[in-house]
């Protein structure tokens, strides 16, 4: 006889097919009802205690007593991307080799009193090929595991496959009743015969993990650490660190080693360990990667679907796009412009005017001649690039003064500019090494543009800003400019801040490296020659701009510096870890992008190497600007103050007083900073309710220990590391991680190419330096000032290549998620409070875009509005796929 009862626990959904009781023979004791709902009880929220209570003790006595042997059928649903396994050809195959499929068993959240080990439901195997449905985007399959009645609650899933191709899981259910997100790739068990654990959705802190997923919780973690030796394979899902070892290429020459970064010499932030095998010439570096493999990241990491399809996509549009000026080059030997109407050919028209036919052509010979018009002007504009936004379409020659000014507030490098606070300004560099570098810069180069202040009294009011190259570039000025078609200054570039609210550059110091002398001092021009000397001159301080934001502002200190927070979460906090769930959505593709950029960005030979002036410097730049970086300054509000461009003001809405009152980053930024720190401090303080919480989880300590001793080990010992000891210091610690791989990244990435995109207002390099009375250079510039200021620049080939690559780095993927968005809010069913507060983050993520169209219709903020003024979009979070100038993704995925 079977009997079947329906359970109807409070809080879930009715599952009339879900549970279903076999007696196996007839007995004089039975749970009842109500002793079936005990079993069947969640939690609340806070509670913590184990999620699934047992029989009452009397009841199990009688049980054991009566020897009844009951069990339950729970029916779930495991869903299956069709990602790999798709051909129909090897469908057949694996069915010729009678493949038997995926074996799943159950895991309780207790443990079995009898053994003291983890309880497992009897292992169900299905064959994916009954079900699969070819060309279907995922399949459902319909699963039954029978269970003691003393099983518990589940709390996990294992999963073996047993086909010989690796399987992208998606999820495990079983409705109403347990959630289990996997949304990763399973590998044949001939490959790794360790069985998969996936967790069900429910956070844990480590104290309150159930009984039954302890062990589990801690092997997960342990098998996700690896052991630091041998060669990844692409199939496999270990994080580890590593020093910077894989930039340069000694097998190829001596000219081709970069060092290390990461080291006492060249300190760095640590890589995501590949273990590939050492180079030939010098077994401290590691071998490159060659045309037919792929740099290691962790399986899960690896870009997929439509997003792996845009980015190739991308990549060829700028290959067939640097076509033409390639082979043009090759022709001429040169390829620099020769006027501005050469750079202006690199773009798209507005519209293309179709040959019309002369008169007294027959109408077959008009039509054809037409045709062939239509035909050449489409292929030649699908070969040419947008016209980016900041020049609207227009003719710019070169930076006009306001702009450089505006670019510095609201442009893809709106983290330089710093409030001037000693004059003349101060180098910090070691003069030991670099000899006394006293500045050329003095007040009569200055006074005439102050508005009748002196210098000291618009210091006082805190009206002169700067953007200061000089340290960054002047050490590595020498081998810069021995290398070919590569010439640079080290910049200083004052500016005054006008009753308007604009910076206006008044004074732009070029050093060399050669001492006092090298050293040219530049002011607003009064005649035609001063002028174009001083677009030179500009030109110059922009191409630093670039350099620094690349190396530093972009891929330091936010590629690399949180590639190790990244590795650490992983390695550290359990996917049941409120923290890693909170973070989760924040770690997606960096690796991946990463290791791209180890491939061919910041590599030897690379494009950094390649289009910017530092060139084969650019590593030493880099590791020289990670001396001074310091963690708990990259949270915006800290970052304003230690600039120079804020103070701390409790009158304020956020408690800051900008001292440039319309600075569109700043002050977009404060609203989504705030807005952002205020979700995760009710994330945080849910979880956490006091310091003794937060010192006594083991997992956040060893996450937050091995981002400081291993991840950045070069900072093991500064002072400026938050303690991580009470809620606050872990609200700031998580709040800064989010922002730099969220608002900041996009900050400094996606307006590269509609901000950055024309070379004449803004080259990654220079070629020649400010032409001096009495060489031969000087005579052509005299004769054709134009024509020298282009000939600055690079050439049309290296123009291209610069702006295929800005142009990949500036997409959205069409499947981007953006900040405010949560795909998985399901992982918090149970906890209101959590959901609740999401939704607040994504309503006041709503509002500040709402106000940010407000700010860019406002004439009175003329850094963001004016005629052919760009409206500053970067902050707003949504975006559609490509390239928008707007757009916040939730981490660094390009």
């Amino acid at each position: 006889m079977v009997e079947a009862l329906c359970c109807n626990v409070s809080g879930w959904s009715s599952l009339p097919n879900s549970f279903l009781i076999k007696r196996q023979r007839t007995v004089s004791m039975f749970p009842t009802f109500s002793e079936m709902k005990t079993m069947l009880q969640l939690p609340a929220p806070l509670s913590h205690s184990p999620p699934f209570t047992k029989l009452h003790e009397s009841s199990k006595r009688d049980l054991a007593s009566n020897s009844l042997n009951v069990t339950l059928t729970i029916a779930g649903t495991v869903t299956i991307k069709n990602s790999e396994i798709t051909d129909h050809k090897e469908m057949m195959m694996a069915t010729m080799h009678q493949q038997r499929g995926l074996v799943l068993q159950l895991v309780s959240t207790q443990i079995d009193p009898r053994t003291m080990e983890t309880t497992l439901s009897n292992p169900v195997e299905f064959e994916l090929l009954k079900q699969f449905k070819v060309r279907a985007e995922r399949t459902t399959y319909k699963v039954e595991f029978e269970i003691d009645s003393d099983f518990g609650f589940p709390g996990a899933i294992t999963v073996t496959n047993k086909y010989d191709n690796e399987i992208f899981l998606e999820g495990f259910s079983i409705e109403g009743v347990v959630d289990i997100v996997c949304n990763s790739w399973v590998q044949p068990e001939k490959i790794h015969p360790e069985e998969r654990i996936f967790f069900s959705n429910k956070a844990y802190l480590p104290c309150h993990t159930p009984a039954g997923l302890k062990e589990l919780r801690k092997e997960e973690l342990r098998m996700l650490r690896g052991n630091g030796k041998g060669v990844r394979k692409r199939c496999e899902r270990v994080y580890d660190y590593d020093v910077y070892n894989d930039l340069g290429n000694p097998d190829k020459g001596r000219e081709n080693v970069r060092p290390i970064l990461g080291t006492t010499e060249y300190p760095s932030p640590r890589r995501c360990r590949t273990g590939r095998a050492p180079s030939t010439t010098d077994k401290k570096f590691e071998s490159r990667v060659t045309s037919s493999e792929e740099t290691y990241v962790p399986r899960d990491e690896v870009f997929e679907g439509m997003r792996k399809k845009a980015f190739d996509v991308g990549k060829l549009k700028g290959t067939t796009r640097n076509l033409i000026p390639f082979i043009r080059t090759c022709i001429t030997k040169c390829g620099d412009f020769k006027q501005l109407s050469d750079v202006q050919q690199i773009y798209k028209r507005k519209h293309v005017n179709e040959m019309k036919p002369e008169k007294g052509a027959s109408t077959k010979w008009s039509l054809l001649m037409n045709m062939t018009s239509r035909i050449k002007n489409s292929v030649e504009e699908h070969l040419k690039f947008n016209t980016p936004r900041i020049i609207n379409g227009g003719s710019a020659c070169c930076m006009k003064d306001e702009e450089l000014g505006r670019q510095a507030l609201a442009g893809i490098n709106p983290l330089s500019i710093k409030r001037l606070e000693a004059f003349p300004p101060v180098s910090d560099l070691d003069p030991s090494i670099y000899g006394a570098q006293k500045s050329a810069l003095k007040e009569e180069h200055i006074i005439s543009h102050l508005d009748g202040m002196s210098v000291q009294e618009a210091m006082a009011e805190k009206k002169l800003f700067i953007l200061d190259y000089h340290d960054a570039y002047l050490p590595f000025l020498n081998g810069m400019n021995a290398q070919e078609d590569r010439k640079a200054y080290a910049t200083r570039t004052i500016l005054f801040l006008t009753p308007l609210g604009t910076l206006k550059p008044i004074v732009i110091e070029l050093s060399l490296s050669e001492g006092e002398s090298s050293k040219q001092v530049l002011t607003p021009p009064l005649d035609a020659t001063s002028h174009w000397l001083w677009q030179i001159a500009k030109a110059h301080v922009c191409s630093n701009d670039a350099g620094v934001h690349q190396l530093v502002h972009h891929w330091l200190r936010t590629h690399a510096c949180m590639e190790p927070f990244i590795i650490a979460t992983h390695r550290q906090l359990s996917v049941m870890h409120p923290i890693f769930k909170l973070l989760k959505p924040h770690l997606k593709h960096t690796l991946q992008i990463n290791a791209l950029a180890r491939e061919a960005l910041i590599n030897e030979g690379g494009i950094i190497e390649s289009i910017f002036s530092p060139g084969k410097h650019s590593t030493e730049i880099i590791s020289a600007a990670y001396r001074d970086w310091r963690f708990d300054m990259e949270a915006l509000p800290a970052d304003l103050i230690r600039r120079g461009v804020a103070e701390a003001d409790p009158t304020q809405p956020h408690g800051l007083r900008l001292l440039i009152e319309d600075y569109p980053y700043a002050n977009d930024g404060l609203l989504m900073w705030f807005a952002l720190e205020n979700l995760v401090r009710t994330y945080v303080n849910y979880y956490y309710r006091d310091g003794n919480m937060v010192e006594s989880d083991n997992e956040l300590q060893a996450w937050y220990s091995e981002i400081i001793n291993v991840g950045h080990v070069d900072h093991a010992n500064a002072s400026w590391w938050w303690t991580l000891s009470t809620p606050s210091d872990l609200t700031s610690i998580l709040t800064t991680f989010i922002w730099v791989v969220s608002v900041q990244h996009a900050a400094v990435n996606f307006g590269q190419y509609p901000l950055g995109g024309y070379v004449p207002m803004r080259s990654p390099h220079m070629k020649k330096l400010l032409p001096q009375e009495g060489n031969p250079e000087y005579k052509e510039f005299m004769d054709d000032p134009e024509g020298y200021l282009l000939s600055c620049l690079p050439n049309m080939f290296e123009t291209t290549k610069f702006l295929a690559v800005v142009n990949i780095l500036s997409q959205h993927s069409p499947d981007e998620e953006y900040i405010g968005q949560r795909k998985e809010l399901s992982e918090w069913a149970g906890e209101p409070e959590i959901v609740e507060a999401f939704y607040r983050f994504s309503m006041d993520v709503k509002r500040v875009e709402k106000e940010i169209e407000k700010r860019n219709k406002d004439p009175k903020r003329r850094n963001r509005c004016g005629a052919g003024i760009p409206p500053y979009d970067l902050l707003m979070a949504s975006s559609d796929p490509g390239v928008t100038c707007r757009g916040v993704p939730n981490s660094i995925t390009i």
